[in-house]
């Protein structure tokens, strides 16, 4: 334990700082970091365990943006609420196939993230839609797949979960934002404890890269500040950090998927 002990702190505190910084992605770093950083042996392992930790995380944030009324509450519930259901079924399914094949996979999920970070936002937003049925029930549509994604890869799923909120309710950025949190929150809780009754999660370092990346979401949060004017340049350069380590990850797992 101890000889994680270090590794665990700056790891999650890496992905913390990036979370405050950028506001989001971050979190897609943690399975790499657990892997070849922290020195996880089991891709399933480093993924639950990333998945504890961001879900940790996402509440701890939750709480900031509730405050602020930036939370939808009715399609925060809904969303969180079946997307759950398909973050275990995701997680289920991951857990049945090779841990290598699975990290290739999340390989070329980090590609994709990594796109969606330099495409440009929107400058025209779309009218507000009424809270009724048929808006429950477009949102409950995009979070059983939001979930399924979440929960197969370990990821929070901030990425697919913001632009779902806003295309199921054309709720504003912000409050899509705030209200996604309660989503990966408890996508990331469900896909850790399916993982957990498997054995599947590391505990220790699991708390470990939590306390890292509590600090490290303190000092990224308070340089956020500070760079806002500079947040397209800061996205570009995360996304070739993003574009980089999923290099690394499919060169390491691609042996299993050509054998």
């Amino acid at each position: 334990m101890l000889s994680t002990l270090g590794p665990a702190l700056f790891s999650g505190g890496l992905v913390g700082f990036l979370l405050g910084l950028m506001g989001g992605g971050g979190s897609i770093l943690a399975t790499p970091l657990l892997l070849y950083v922290v020195g996880v042996a089991q891709p399933h392992i480093a993924i639950s365990t990333s998945a504890l930790a961001v879900s940790m995380n996402a509440f701890a944030n939750l709480v900031g943006h509730a405050r602020s009324g930036n939370v939808r509450w009715p399609c925060a519930l809904v969303f969180a609420g079946v997307g759950t259901i398909g973050a275990l079924a995701g997680s289920s399914l991951g857990k049945l196939i090779d841990g290598e094949r699975l990290l290739f996979l999340f390989g070329l999920v980090m590609l994709v993230v990594g796109a969606m970070m330099l495409r440009p936002k929107p400058k025209t937003i779309a009218p507000e839609r009424t809270v009724n049925l048929r808006t429950c029930l477009i949102t409950a549509g995009v979070a059983f797949s939001a979930g399924i994604a979440s929960g197969f890869f370990g990821i929070g799923g901030g990425f697919l979960i913001v632009p779902g909120l806003m295309l199921a309710t054309g709720m504003p950025m912000l409050n899509a934002i705030g209200s996604s949190l309660l989503a990966v929150g408890s996508f990331g809780l469900a896909t850790a404890l399916n993982y957990a009754a498997s054995g599947l999660v590391d505990w220790p370092i699991a708390f470990e890269f939590i306390a890292g990346g509590v600090l490290g979401g303190i000092f990224g949060m308070m340089l956020a500040n500070r760079l806002s004017s500079r947040k397209n340049t800061l996205n570009r350069i995360f996304a070739a950090v993003i574009f980089i380590v999923a290099a690394y990850v499919l060169y390491r797992s691609v042996g299993a998927v050509v054998q």
